[in-house]
């Protein structure tokens, strides 16, 4: 396997050679910036990497080794030697069944080599939750993201072997001789009462406890109500079906002052238990190292690739310390593996016996090795 990074800036375009590189897979493109949304920006990579599959996603900030940009397009060129990699996109519609034709589709995928799924698509446009199962409908593990807009929560678009568009879901299937171990961090804690969702649609959760949702989670933000929704990205949301299941953490998208309710990055069933989460910098950066050091002692290849999907929420708790959690990383994996990836607005990852689960606040990782 052979990996080479590149960048694109409005100021000095793409710092790649002109020629193009025939013997590219597969190129990876996380996007911060209006030109990925630009048709030329494919029809440039195309020219660059004709044989290439191109997939890529917007992001809230892009990962390249240790770095995080913005206003920048980062891509990663790969070309494997024993292993290879197929692309399958499915554009949803108005979403009532995307769980149904990724679960057919993945029913089509499915091979005896068959590794690993890597799948990128809207962060705002599709049904993450109905995803996620259709995913799972597959006895092989998922990773991935949905992608980003920065702190705009506006629109976001999936490129995948043609110009970037918004309604659309990108699977990367790998196979062939490759090793590829995942894994996900959290680093949050639960704080106050458990409460019960007494009425919610989908993601939308209306009341807890038969009280305004809006109202009941006010009262834990204190001056930083007035900073809604951005400032719920601090206070995720730990929800689980009831007593017996392990729950997921769920992050604020948006709210409604006249309905007086909650939209999440995610399903909250009505009669879900449910509590407020909290964290501090040290528990996030230290679970990102212990999940890394966890995936790799099952991990034998020694060079490859990492790929991390990282909540934009843990960007803003963070801040200018989001480079230390990524350090963490590094040394979990190796300087010999070239790390990339985004900050999201959820994460794709194995939980709980199911081989995709949604996540939010989370930090993904997954490593790929000949």
């Amino acid at each position: 396997m052979k990996i080479n990074q590149f960048s694109w800036t409005k100021s000095h375009g793409w710092d790649i050679p002109p020629e193009p590189q025939n013997h590219v897979n597969l190129v990876l493109v996380f996007a911060e910036t209006d030109y990925f949304f630009d048709p030329i920006c494919y029809e440039d990579l195309r020219r660059l990497f004709p044989s290439a599959h191109i997939v890529g996603v917007s992001t809230a900030g892009n990962i390249c080794g240790t770095d995080i940009t913005d206003a920048s397009i980062t891509i990663s060129a790969v070309s494997f030697d024993r292993g290879s990699v197929k692309l399958f996109k499915i554009n949803p519609g108005d979403g009532h069944k995307t769980q149904e034709l990724v679960a057919e589709l993945i029913e089509k995928i499915q091979a005896p080599d068959l590794r690993h799924l890597f799948v990128l698509t809207g962060g705002l446009s599709v049904d993450g939750t109905k995803l996620s199962a259709g995913l799972s409908a597959g006895n092989i593990p998922v990773t991935g993201g949905l992608a980003g807009d920065g702190p705009r929560f506006i629109k976001t678009w999936v490129m995948a072997d043609g110009p970037a568009e918004q309604n659309c879901i990108a699977i990367l299937a790998f196979f062939g001789d490759l090793e590829i171990h995942s894994g996900f961090s959290t680093g949050w804690v639960e704080f106050g009462i458990e409460r019960v969702v007494t009425r919610s649609v989908g993601s939308t959760v209306f009341e807890l406890d038969h009280a305004p949702a809006l109202e009941t989670y006010a009262k834990y933000l204190g001056d930083r109500v007035d900073e809604l929704p951005s400032s719920g990205l601090r206070f995720p949301l730990s929800a689980r079906k009831d007593e017996n299941e392990i729950p997921v953490i769920r992050t604020l998208l948006g709210i409604n002052k006249e309905e007086q309710s909650l939209t999440f990055a995610g399903d909250i069933p009505q009669g879900s238990l449910c509590r407020l989460m909290k964290t501090d910098i040290d528990s996030l950066i230290d679970a990102s190292g212990i999940a890394t050091k966890k995936i790799m002692a099952d991990h034998k290849g020694q060079t490859g690739l990492s790929l991390v999907v990282s909540c934009i929420g843990r960007r803003l708790v963070l801040g200018q310390l989001s480079g230390e959690e990524l350090e963490a990383i590094e040394d979990g994996v190796g300087q010999s593996f070239v790390m990339t990836g985004f900050y999201s607005y959820g994460e794709l990852a194995p939980f709980n016996f199911h081989s995709c689960s949604l996540h939010n606040q989370t930090t993904s990782i997954t490593v790929i090795s000949e």
